[in-house]
């Protein structure tokens, strides 16, 4: 199939998914009187590995996805999601895995978080069966949150502040080799402020120069914007919840250089979340909130491909639909995932605790 045969195609199946999705009632009826067919909803896939909590995401396609998670555990399906490998980088078992990005079936990138050395980065060029240690942070002070890709070459990661400022790292080589960029064109962070490693969404980019980094933990959540490949950063103030270490913006999701979701709130079970998302229409340099937003905390948000207005979050307690760009979203299943991600094919994918990961299917 031609690439624009093959655009149109996916237009039509992303068209399709999301009139069901907004169909009411749940399910909808075949033409010509035939019988009931349910409504687009998550189909869980067994992945085999029901200890690992699943929070980076990179869906490839319908039938190709990565995942990585606790326990240096890192899986891939080639097959929808019959089947997974276990494709973990060796002696990587202490290790927790919050960030994958994958370029196809055999190239990836995943990160692992935390202080010190345990934030690391490894790629693969053979579908896992090997992987090359390409970074390890040896600045005791770095945390390493998520990470995020323009094209195959060119991708950044961030830490939290490192001498009052978040560091950002660099590469250009597809992840083979990572740089430190210099600070001085990120603004002071705030007193308390750092990313959130839930979903692998806490840097997010689109197009070949532009990235945002949704920042939590301060008097304020905000999201930082560069226009260069983060070398020089504006930050703006989201109208989600903040003024503790469990609150903030904890993923950013962008169909354009325009148009923008931030999702958040506090993470903590007992505690409410009622401003859990904003959107922006200018690149966000302004955020405004939802007029109707998800009714808890929620980690993951995702547009869905070839629609200018809808789009999934997810979290903990459920999966919400927007179908007019944020304005408004409505709970459409109540299972517990932390990050989800859609491919240029109108292939969809949530993953979380227990070992859980699930399709987007008719």
């Amino acid at each position: 199939m031609g690439r624009t045969s093959w655009a149109v195609a996916a237009t039509v199946v992303c068209g399709a998914v999301l009139a069901a999705l907004t169909a009411a009632p749940a399910q909808a009826r075949e033409p010509h009187g035939g019988k009931p067919h349910p409504a687009p909803h998550w189909v869980l896939k067994d992945s085999g590995a029901p200890e690992a909590r699943f929070r980076g995401l990179s869906a490839v396609s319908r039938d190709t996805a990565w995942l990585a998670g606790t326990a240096g555990t890192v899986l891939r399906t080639t097959d929808g999601g019959a089947s997974w490998r276990d494709v973990s980088p060796p002696g990587a078992g202490e290790l927790q895995f919050r960030d994958v990005e994958a370029f196809d079936a055999r190239r990836a990138v995943a990160l692992a978080i935390g202080e010190g050395e345990a934030s690391r980065m490894y790629r693969t060029d053979d579908g896992g069966r090997t992987w090359t240690e390409t970074f390890r942070n040896t600045d005791a002070r770095a945390f390493y949150d998520c990470m995020a890709f323009f094209d195959h070459r060119h991708g950044l990661a961030m830490s939290d502040p490192v001498d009052g400022r978040f560091r950002i790292l660099s590469t250009k080589d597809g992840g083979r080799s990572w740089t430190v960029l210099p600070d001085a064109g990120m603004p002071p962070a705030l007193d308390g402020e750092a990313g959130f490693a839930a979903s692998g969404q806490c840097l997010v980019t689109a197009g070949a120069e532009d990235v945002w980094l949704a920042t939590g933990g301060a008097a304020r959540a905000r999201v930082l914007h560069s226009a260069d490949r983060g070398l020089t950063w504006t930050a703006s103030d989201a109208p989600v919840p903040a003024g503790d270490p469990a609150r903030g913006v904890f993923a950013l999701a962008f169909r354009d250089r325009a148009h923008g979701l931030a999702v958040g709130g506090d993470y903590r079970p007992d505690q409410p979340s009622p401003r859990a998302a904003a959107r922006t229409g200018d690149g966000g340099r302004h955020w405004s909130g939802a007029g109707t937003p998800p009714p808890a905390y929620r980690s993951g948000v995702a547009w869905l491909p070839h629609s200018r207005s809808a789009a999934l979050a997810v979290g903990p307690t459920g999966t919400d639909l927007t179908t007019d760009g944020g304005r408004t979203w409505r709970t459409v299943d109540t299972g517990s995932y932390d990050t989800v991600d859609c491919a240029p094919d109108g292939g969809c994918w949530a993953a979380g605790e227990q070992g859980r990961v699930a399709r987007l299917e008719r």
